[in-house]
């Protein structure tokens, strides 16, 4: 009776479906049915778990990480992973006017089916899409309303390092690496299952996990003024939590195959993930301290991977990907073996993330053995004295000798990124991004081997920086509004030459997610009010609405103010001082005060800084990096 049911609901949505999708946008994002995806039969399954990626289907499918915990728990015999995609919003009026609830792709099985339904969390402005996916999904977005151990919510990935917005929503959250942490969750999910525990029962176990943080068991307090008093546990319930990582990323789990989707993405290719961790601690980049340690994976296993991808899903581009991708220690003798198979392949092979300072002549000559893209490289600061603050570690003549490097080997244009609003910026640093781009144009035209009859063009491009948790610069306020603005359009009257293209991202958007990277649970509410006010899908431009989230912000008696632009006192109880991400405060409260006088920290292989993320290895003491 039951599965003649299931087939008569799922005939009805797939008539529905038929119905709806040559009215949409690229129905291709609903389909499902692509090569290598993984479809198994529901009655032979214990756990489903839905991996909701709370942005498009371009977006998600583009993720690695997604791709890795896929393949991962449908490597479990009785556990089945399948994809869901926010749909855009066409998709999205055509199935609430049918009645067609959220679905997952491999099956087209309501959401509402499945035991566990994770997020991942890549960017701030994507947490009222988890309350609009829940909402299509017809499960409600509140902890508290979902009272049964199925559908439970859970979410990673690098936002989770402040989960407290979310609080309300997600009843745990999986902190640091997700490979082991996700299968021992799931397994010990079947165990409750069986046994017929409550969620109490399930979350309280699951918080024994390491890696796994539930905040319902932990209770915060706050002093009249808005700081937080104390963040105390409750039931025993440990502290602090301990992020999760991988030990040895070569013997890891890493698919062979990936999904090939019948739409373009993002970046639909071949990805070789290099290395986790980087040995630099700009002190800005919240990705280098969060993935601490450095762990890199062999050559070998490398070229391996990258061979079994472009043959198992007709891939011709293999990209690598690391934090800082010349850092790899082994990254020529690499390359060697791997772009004889490119080339005799046809295959493109991209390396992004390149280092200034060690941009070399070798490593460009076997660039060039594949297909050409354009450069690019980040001095994120325009003056020695703010690239010193924030710990870059580069200098203008290396700057210099890459540019020459690039031009001589045939190149003729060049992006460099750099980041507005940094800690002790002045206006003469703002003037020191477009005098550096003007410069290096200037460099073009005096060089005796450049391209000859062929102009230059800088493409500088300007984000507004963002303080984010577990970085030096956590405690920094974040400029305000006007402040942006008013260097942005300084920077404009700065450039004098046509060879210069200036491109910089709206500053609204990163008002907020200072507002929710470094915010607390307090703002559970005005996540809830800004979506019932229609916000969604905020890190698109056509879709943001900053007066709403300002109005709903005001309704619940907060500031952007606050949380964005209040510069916090070391010592202070921070919404996330419960949890351990393997860099100590201590250590970041030094490389704080070195910042504020411009002094920099070597990298971890020229010296240990003790940033304390050696105790996360399983080979206790000494130094992560050799």
């Amino acid at each position: 009776m039951h599965c003649k049911g299931w087939v008569i609901i799922l005939k009805e949505i797939q008539l529905k479906l038929d119905r709806i999708l040559p009215n949409v946008q690229k129905p291709g994002r609903y389909i499902g049915g692509e090569l290598n995806s993984i479809v198994k039969k529901a009655e032979e399954i214990s756990v489903r778990f839905a991996f909701c990626f709370p942005d498009t289907y371009e977006v998600g499918m583009s993720h690695l990480g997604m791709k890795i915990l896929y393949s991962l728990l449908n490597s479990i015999e009785d556990v089945w992973c399948e994809r869901v995609f926010a749909p855009w919003m066409d998709m999205e009026e055509a199935m609430r006017r049918e009645g067609i609830p959220l679905y997952a792709l491999e099956s087209l099985d309501p959401v509402q089916d499945f035991d566990i339904i994770g997020f991942t969390l890549q960017y701030e402005l994507s947490f009222t899409n988890i309350l609009n996916m829940l909402d299509l999904a017809g499960i409600p977005v509140l902890c508290e309303e979902r009272t049964e151990l199925k559908n439970l919510v859970v979410a990673g990935g690098p936002c989770a390092c402040n989960p407290e917005p979310l609080a309300d929503f997600v009843d745990l959250f999986m902190l640091g690496e997700g490979e082991d942490v996700i299968v021992e969750l799931v397994t010990l999910y079947r165990k409750a299952k069986e046994e017929k525990w409550s969620k109490t029962e399930f979350l309280k176990e699951a918080n024994r996990l390491e890696g796994v943080y539930v905040p319902s068991l932990y209770e915060v307090s706050y002093y009249e003024d808005g700081r937080i008093r104390e963040i105390a546990p409750v039931d025993n319930a440990k502290f602090p939590v301990k992020k999760r990582i991988v030990q040895d990323m070569s013997k890891t789990f890493y698919p062979d195959q990936f999904i090939v989707p019948f739409i373009e993405t993002v970046h639909d290719r071949a990805i070789l993930e290099l290395m986790r961790g980087c040995i630099r601690g700009c002190r800005f980049c919240q990705a280098g301290f969060l993935y601490r340690p450095l762990r890199e994976k062999d050559p070998d296993v490398l070229c391996r991977q990258g061979k079994d991808l472009c043959e198992s899903t007709g891939y011709e581009e293999i990209s690598l990907s690391s934090l800082s991708t010349s850092d790899y220690s082994k990254l020529e003798p690499m390359l060697d073996e791997l772009i004889d198979y490119t080339v005799d392949n046809h295959i493109n092979l991209s390396l992004p993330s390149l280092r200034i300072d060690n941009f070399s002549e070798e490593l460009l000559e076997k660039i060039a053995r594949v297909r050409k893209s354009g450069l690019t490289f980040a001095p994120e600061a325009g003056t020695q004295r703010l690239r010193d603050v924030i710990n870059k570690n580069i200098m203008e003549e290396d700057i210099f000798s890459s540019c020459r490097i690039a031009f001589e080997g045939g190149y003729t244009s060049v992006k460099l990124y750099f980041m507005l609003g940094l800690p002790t910026e002045t206006m003469e640093d703002c003037e020191g991004i477009i005098e550096l781009a003007q410069k290096i144009v200037g460099f073009y035209h005096h060089m005796e081997n450049r391209p000859k009859g062929r102009p230059v063009n800088v493409t500088v491009s300007v984000s507004t920086f963002v303080p984010k948790p577990f970085t030096p610069f956590q405690w920094f306020g974040q400029d305000t509004l006007e402040q942006i603005v008013t260097k942005q359009k300084h920077m404009l009257d700065c450039i004098t030459s046509r060879k210069i293209s200036f491109k910089y991202h709206a500053s609204k958007t990163s008002v907020l997610e200072a507002v929710f990277a470094r915010g607390d649970r307090r703002l559970g509410r005005v996540i809830y009010e800004a979506w019932k006010r229609g916000c969604y899908f905020d890190s698109w431009d056509e879709h943001f609405y900053f007066d709403r989230w300002e109005e709903a912000i005001k309704e619940c008696g907060l500031s952007i103010e606050f949380y964005a632009n209040r510069t916090r006192t070391v010592g202070e109880v921070l919404p996330w001082s419960h949890l351990d991400f393997g860099v100590s405060e201590a250590f970041l409260a030094r490389e704080w005060e070195k910042a504020q006088n411009a002094v920099t920290t070597p990298n971890c292989r020229e010296q240990c800084a003790g940033c304390g993320a050696n105790k996360l290895l399983d080979r206790k003491g000494g130094k992560c990096v050799e």
